[in-house]
């Protein structure tokens, strides 16, 4: 049985697939793991651990299907991420997650004064915020200087992968497109003057598309993983981008909503769309941009409160069915880590407002599920602004399970949403544009034939009137509460804590 690998490095989780031709999932693979957060505003990891459980994921699903005949393997990952490496391959330090990990800030404040604001976008499409890898990289030379002199590689969890499984230098355009400011979006390269300013004696990667292959596994990946020696190994991209190819969601006009820890969205389009709230990259496909945004917390935020109460999530679910819209009064910012777009605020924090006694656990689900579709419709109202052309939404990750959710989604943005029959994510769209980059010509697989739609969400349109009204005070509560939010995230930092 032909067969393609894809494996996806998350925030959360790295996750494995091994997929027939057709398209069918012959089996899967799952390793939990946990970020480190050592002071307020850092998140980062291990990226030793991606590699480890790469090599026992590759081992599993070869174990379960002895008939397999891998032909082509396919990487993927959280991002924009920030590994720098030694001339041996060596972390000289934790990875540095995306826009999640905040501490860049007083690095971007220079850059902006140094480049200016204008110029950035102009250059890179779009202004630096916690998201711009590119100030990640300056804050290690600023803050760690002797880490810093020693890097010589600049990796994300795609291309760590793609190193160990081929010895390939490699990064995906897309990925480079956030390693803001050094990329150069309209000529689709590094852009060398700023390169050289922050990024110093660190080698640029060769840059290719998500879907091209970087390499072939080498003799001793193939010791290691089990994976015969010579496959071809795609360069890969980040996650997000991968599970809009997992739904057939990257043609122009489509929009993908990834529903995971963090919630993502991409908006695929032609042209190159500037605003400073969003992020504009290339795409994963030549001919391709994006403008993207992310919640900072979405299913962070209902295992918060699955652990703080002690509970299950069949149990909140239905207990937040029976709270009903508008949870009885409450109002909550899912702002619980921060917030990336529309807001851009890495000094936000979650409020939850309106609490009386006489408030259940099932209305603090309800509030926190209506909190994450509140925040959807922030960003998709901020895309359209910027001119987005959003004709198509397809729903894709682990949060798609849970019909309230999705249901929630739709009522409170009233978008008709479709879910596609496998939403495993990424690792799934990996296994894909592996197997698109190894077929014949004229035999190339089509997504829509592995992965149909077969739910269709339709908001409900009796709700309208009152999720206006929510939304209304949903921005409203921000702006008036920032002023008192931003002293007690200046106290959290004081104090050093985990967030």
């Amino acid at each position: 049985m032909r067969c393609t690998l894809g494996v996806d490095v998350g925030t959360s989780s790295t996750k494995g697939v091994l997929v027939s031709a057709d398209g069918r999932i012959a089996a899967s693979a799952t390793r939990a793991h946990d970020v480190d957060r050592p002071q307020t505003g850092w998140v980062e990891m291990d990226a030793r651990v991606w590699w480890d459980e790469f090599v026992s994921i590759a081992h599993e699903l070869i174990s379960a299907t002895p008939d397999a005949e891998i032909v082509a393997v396919g990487v993927s990952g959280m991002g924009p991420c920030v590994l720098l490496a030694d001339a041996d391959d060596e972390p000289v330090r934790p990875a540095i997650l995306y826009g999640v990990d905040t501490r860049s800030g007083a690095q971007i404040s220079r850059m902006n004064d140094e480049l200016g604001e204008d110029e950035i976008a102009r250059v890179g499409g779009s202004t630096l915020t916690s998201q711009a890898g590119g100030a990640k990289i300056a804050w290690v030379a600023d803050e760690e200087p002797d880490a810093f002199a020693k890097a010589e590689r600049f990796f994300m969890p795609a291309s760590w992968l793609a190193r160990h499984l081929t010895g390939a230098y490699v990064l995906d355009h897309q990925s480079a497109s956030q390693t803001s400011p050094l990329y150069d979006i309209e000529n689709e390269t590094w852009y060398e003057p700023w390169w050289d300013r922050y990024a110093g004696r660190i080698e640029r990667p060769q840059l290719t598309w998500a879907g091209e292959i970087a390499g072939a596994v080498t003799d001793a990946a193939a010791a290691l993983t089990g994976i015969p020696a010579g496959t071809p190994v795609i360069t890969g991209t980040i996650d997000a981008w991968t599970e809009a190819v997992s739904v057939g969601a990257h043609e122009v006009g489509d929009l993908m909503l990834m529903y995971g820890t963090t919630m993502f969205l991409v908006a695929t389009g032609e042209q190159t769309l500037r605003t400073p709230s969003m992020w504009t990259t290339a795409g994963a496909f030549p001919g391709t941009r994006n403008l993207a945004g992310g919640l900072s917390t979405s299913g962070a935020l209902t295992a918060w409160l699955k652990e703080l109460t002690g509970s299950d999530y069949p149990a909140l679910l239905a207990d937040a069915e029976t709270s009903g819209p508008g949870a009885n009064g409450l109002l909550v910012l899912p702002y619980f880590a921060g917030e990336r777009t529309p807001i851009q605020d890495p000094d936000a924090r979650g409020v939850i407002a309106g609490l009386t006694l006489e408030h259940s656990r099932g209305d603090l689900y309800r509030a926190a599920l209506e909190a994450t579709a509140l925040g959807v419709r922030h960003n998709v109202e901020t895309m359209r602004a910027a001119g987005a052309d959003i004709r198509r939404i397809v729903a894709v990750g682990g949060g798609t399970q849970g019909q309230l959710w999705l249901q929630v989604v739709s009522d409170v943005t009233g978008l008709v949403q479709e879910v596609p029959e496998t939403t495993i994510g990424a690792s799934y769209g990996a296994a894909f544009l592996a197997a698109s980059a190894v077929a014949d010509a004229g035999t190339a697989p089509v997504i829509t034939d592995w992965n149909p739609i077969t739910q269709t969400i339709t908001p409900n349109d009796d709700l309208r009137g009152f999720y206006d009204t929510l939304f209304d005070r949903y921005v409203r509560l921000y702006e008036g509460s920032k002023a008192v939010v931003h002293e007690l995230a200046a106290d959290q930092r004081g104090r050093g804590g985990a967030s």
